[in-house]
């Protein structure tokens, strides 16, 4: 609305750009790791609300471990294929 405004105010033409974040730019869907990760891993991870890598990557190894009711080796498992995706 401000822009609609100004624009007939001052009777120039103004481009709107959006810039988006480099980190919303790049997460990923875990359903994308469905063949590294096995889906019942993925569910689990969902359950806690963690639905992309990078959610899951900011939550605490604890957390993980505690809520989804994964085993320590499950959660560095997942963790280690995550991050190497982020690595390139």
């Amino acid at each position: 609305m401000n822009i609609k405004l100004a624009s007939m105010l001052t009777e120039y033409t103004i481009d709107v750009y959006r810039d988006i974040e480099e980190s919303e730019e790049e997460d990923i869907y875990l359903d994308e790791f469905s063949d590294e990760i096995d889906v019942w891993v993925i569910d689990a991870l969902k359950s806690i609300g963690c639905a992309t890598a990078k959610a899951v990557l900011s939550t605490p190894r604890e957390v993980l471990i505690e809520k989804a009711d994964l085993e320590e080796d499950t959660v560095d498992e997942v963790m280690n294929i995550l991050k190497a995706e982020f690595e390139d």
